[in-house]
């Protein structure tokens, strides 16, 4: 009997073809089938996501196409998993096929039924268990606070909000609280996220460590946007046929398949990197709360500085809170100690003392993290003479100089170039780095560190870590092994290596440039750089024995600041509370709910006039009275890569409020896409829960 399954395929909201299109086949096929369906000349992956028995009311059953290839041999998606997906795309505001498909590996979208049937071979050769080769890591015994929050986290009803110390062993809860999991059930799978690539190696060897020899060699995959195609597809469908018991990865694999999920974790669950800047633009991390509700499973969100719409969950009782203030041993948390720049030396790098203080600790064979949030090695370059800047020709930002290889480069559009002989204005030779970065930074630590000696005599070594000296495959790996070895002195780097490192020989952490973020007009910065400042200093006196004097210096202009305060006592509690207060008085997150609509164009007049467009459009939706529009304005960088870029802010009284108003607006937009003030708009998006404005 024939049937007429509705198919899913990646076809973007603004495209304006629907959220599934109609097929015929001989036979009826399971939702969440995997198959490869015609769309126009091409023949595309889509995912079946029901099978009528009749076609729908509309479609000419003549003219309907068949589907091609039916990909057996692989499960079909779990129908939790095909509601994540409903969900993420009504919430974001995309449509279902275009988040379905993009939460696939790009090499499944190519795969025909013979390659398929080929990997899904290679991946069934069974895995040695109980010798897997390697170092092993036996389950340790957990302090009174420990062994509390593994109590609290198995008897949760709801999700859990571990808020532990930096150095408070929340990863030895995580992996105790999986070990019951996985053991409990044979079919058990748990999903472990964490918001940056580069803290996989470390976190991913101690899950091998623990759990390998058990479950055998393949029991634990990661899935990141660093790994090969080929590594990517093969860990997502060891994943979805539910021969890996463990998977980690960052915010792209809260949408893996996993048949047996039974808990999820999120590490630093406060980080921005969980939130998407493109593409459906959504929040791994709040997706992973509504993933556990789907699935009946446990969630755990930890960090030693949560975000304050999980503090505030946790308040009124939506999360489970448990305190885990204490850390490993009985050591301390680092004190801290602030430089007032106002009395040190014009133009000092680092204020004297705290070179003092760096040098002492080096001498004694300690380690010292220096964090400056900004690579490069000055942020532009500039000829004082006419006034000419490093700009980029198709940004509206500053190219960055870059020493080492003496190019401009922008961090933004990727271009790069020659650094000039001389002005390119006005022929000046004398044109000079302004500002710092990590890459100076670095060379200047060397000089003023030349004359110190290690207790064995040998030279200090300065190493840095940011996103250009870990490009290369391997580097990253190779940076972390060097200082754990304690081959490295002294770390400069931005802020990838403040967070989730278990550094145990660093005992002395300073913070250079944080005024920044004091006074910035971004309502959330504050919270930002309190979390990066504790965050860093809890790299600092991890290992016990050198916890006593551990310490985290922070160079500022304005040492009588309120987050200071807090940050004294290593008070997060306070500073939510303030921060919070603050938040309802002027009516912002978590107190209201926001949305940003989002315009590229070839002109900001074009990028502008949409928006504009579109907000006259919204005037006529009914339930507008708790809504409100904000003129449109140019981004902060308008225009990157020759494009122009706008946005419009979109504010609601409650959540319910906002999604109505947002699903009433869509089909609207679509509309006001012919406005002739729109002409030359290239894309537009809307982003529900930004994290910045």
């Amino acid at each position: 009997m024939e049937a007429w399954p509705s198919v899913l395929v990646a076809t973007p909201v603004h495209s304006g073809l629907g959220e599934v299109l109609s097929y015929r086949h001989p036979t009826t096929l399971p939702a969440g089938t995997l198959v490869r369906v015609p769309l126009g000349a091409r023949d595309v992956l889509g995912i079946v996501r029901d099978c009528p028995a009749s076609p729908p009311e509309g479609l000419d059953p003549a003219s309907a196409r068949a589907v091609s290839v039916v990909l057996e041999g692989l499960p079909p998606l779990s129908a939790g998993w095909l509601q994540l997906l409903r969900f993420a795309a009504q919430y974001y505001q995309r449509s279902m096929g275009e988040v379905a498909l993009g939460s696939l590996p790009p090499p499944l979208r190519d795969l025909d039924a013979t390659q398929l049937a080929r990997r899904l071979k290679r991946l069934a050769k069974p895995s040695p268990v109980g010798g897997a080769p390697g170092p092993t890591d036996a389950p340790r015994v957990l302090h009174d606070e420990q062994a509390a929050a593994l109590a609290g986290i198995q008897a949760a009803d709801r999700p859990v909000l571990l808020f532990g110390a930096t150095g408070s062993g929340k990863t030895e809860v995580y992996l105790q609280a999986a070990e019951a999991e996985l053991t409990a059930r044979p079919d058990a799978q748990v999903l472990v996220l964490v918001p940056e690539i580069n803290l996989t190696p470390q976190l991913e060897a101690r899950l091998r460590a623990r759990f390998e020899a058990r479950f055998g060699s393949g029991a634990v995959v990661c899935l990141h946007s660093g790994l090969t195609p080929a590594q990517r597809l093969a860990g997502w469908l060891t994943a979805h046929t539910g021969r890996a018991r463990i998977v980690l990865g960052t915010r792209m694999a809260v949408f893996a398949s996993l048949p047996g999920l039974r808990l999820i974790v999120v590490d630093e669950e406060h980080d921005p990197s969980y939130k998407s800047q493109d593409g459906a633009r959504h929040s791994a991390r709040d997706l992973a709360v509504y993933r556990a509700k789907v699935e009946g499973c446990r969630v755990v969100l930890g960090s030693a500085t949560p975000s304050l719409e999980s503090w505030h969950a946790a308040e009124q009782g939506r999360y489970r809170r448990l305190d885990m203030p204490g850390r490993i041993g009985g050591g301390r948390l680092p004190r801290l100690r602030l430089v007032d720049m106002n009395h040190q030396p014009k133009g000092a790098l680092l204020a004297p003392p705290l070179l003092q203080a760096m040098t002492e600790r080096v001498a004694r064979g300690e380690q010292c993290l220096v964090l400056l949030n900004r690579r490069g090695y000055a942020p532009v370059l500039a000829c004082h003479a006419c006034g000419w800047k490093s700009g980029c020709p198709h940004c509206s930002a500053y190219r960055v100089f870059h020493k080492i290889d003496r190019s401009l480069r922008c961090h933004h559009c990727g271009t790069a170039s020659r650094v000039p002989r001389a002005c390119p204005d006005c022929g000046n030779l004398d044109i000079a780095p302004v500002g710092r970065g990590t890459e100076q930074l670095e060379e200047q630590l060397t000089e003023l560190l030349t004359e110190v000696r290690r207790p064995d005599g040998s030279p200090v070594r300065v190493a840095r870590m940011d996103a250009d000296s870990t490009r290369l495959k391997g580097a990253l790996e190779a940076q972390l092994d060097a200082l754990h070895s304690g081959e490295v002195d002294v770390l400069v780097g931005t802020q990838m290596v403040a967070k989730g490192h278990d550094f145990r020989r660093i005992t002395l952490v300073a913070a250079l440039n944080a005024d920044a973020a004091l006074f910035a007009s971004d309502h959330r910065a504050p919270e930002r750089l309190f979390a990066l400042l504790m965050q860093a200093g809890g790299r600092a006196g991890r290992d016990a024995q050198h916890s006593e004097g551990s310490e985290l210096w922070v160079q500022t202009w304005h040492p009588a600041h309120s987050l200071f305060t807090h940050l004294r006592t290593h008070d997060f509690a306070g500073f939510a509370s303030a921060e919070l207060g603050e938040r309802e008085a002027a009516g912002m997150p978590p107190f209201a709910h926001q949305a940003l609509l989002r315009a590229d164009a070839r002109t900001q007049e074009a990028a502008q006039g949409f928006l504009n467009a579109a907000a006259r459009a919204a005037a006529d939706l009914p339930g507008t009275d708790d809504i409100t529009l904000y003129p449109a304005v140019p981004l902060t960088i308008q225009r990157v890569a020759n494009v122009e870029r706008a946005q419009l802010l979109v504010e609601a009284v409650s959540r319910p409020v906002l999604q109505r108003f947002l699903a009433a607006w869509q089909p609207l937009l679509l509309a006001c896409r012919s406005d002739p003030a729109a002409r030359g708009l290239l894309r537009f998006a809307v982003d529900v829960d930004p994290l910045s404005l």
